[in-house]
């Protein structure tokens, strides 16, 4: 089966695909816009996106996309980040004045850069890409950041592992599909919702939930596109597809503006 991902070879999402779909066929793309273009086009029939990292938080620009596109998160799976410095052959770690990465992965390491002042945290459209680019352009004073399989891939040196702040580092990935297929044992539900400007409006929405009972391990809100000042509020409950959550919802939808179900699926 193929599986749209966002980077290259050796990047994490790579590695989540592996684990989220075995035996599945990687389809790069550069951007996370272009996994969702392929996904809804029918040309994969699924893809793989990092949506939250314990670190660093979410990944605000794939709520924007599960909002606006139409597709369907059927699984999730919760990965350990481990990030590596990692150089081109022959580059010591004395030489290195600047660090490649995507920008989540750089903010993953901000004691790294503390306590290494001289390296100067670069952006880089992926983790496993940043590697390639310093290891196949031979670039002496550079390193990039990435997972211990992108020195495997690219033929990389790891000068310093383990530079995540925090060990407890996990990044929540969803499997996506453009229809609705529900698993078994599907126990969780992510959606979004928008209200009017009116006082008591959020409370009487996760009123729906807290009446029954159910467990939110999520609430986050987001500036809708489009809508100065107006946002989205993204929820996980958890609950899968039973009459107490569609009862739920059924009452979320009598206040609010628009109400989007984007998955139900079983918890990681």
């Amino acid at each position: 089966m193929k599986v749209a991902i966002q980077g290259e070879a050796g990047s994490f999402s790579h590695e989540a695909a592996r684990r989220l779909v075995p035996g599945c066929t990687i389809v790069p793309c550069a951007r996370f816009a272009d996994v969702f273009d392929r996904l809804e086009r029918g040309s994969v029939p699924v893809a793989v996106v990092p949506i939250e990292n314990s670190l660093a938080g979410s990944v605000m620009e794939h709520f924007d996309l599960l909002l606006a596109r139409r597709v369907f998160i059927q699984k999730e799976i919760q990965l350990r980040i481990v990030h590596n410095l990692i150089a081109a052959p022959g580059v010591q770690m004395r030489d290195v004045r600047r660090a490649y990465s995507h920008p989540v992965a750089l903010e993953q390491c901000r004691d790294f850069f503390r306590a290494h002042p001289r390296i100067e945290p670069v952006v880089f459209y992926d983790t496993a890409g940043s590697v390639k680019h310093v290891v196949e352009k031979r670039i002496p004073d550079a390193a990039g950041i990435a997972g211990r399989q992108a020195a495997g891939v690219y033929q990389g040196k790891i000068l310093a592992a383990g530079i995540e702040d925090d060990k407890q580092n996990f990044t929540r990935f969803f499997l996506l599909r453009r229809s609705k297929r529900l698993l078994p044992g599907a126990n969780k539900t992510s959606l979004a919702f928008s209200l009017k400007n009116l006082p008591g409006a959020l409370h009487k929405a996760l009123g729906a939930f807290a009446e029954r009972k159910i467990s939110l391990t999520k609430v986050e809100s987001r500036p809708m596109r489009g809508h100065p000042w107006e946002y989205a509020f993204y929820v996980d409950l958890r609950q899968g597809d039973t009459p107490m959550a569609r009862a739920a919802l059924r009452q979320l939808r009598q206040v609010a503006d628009f109400v989007k179900v984007l998955g139900i699926y079983p918890s990681a």
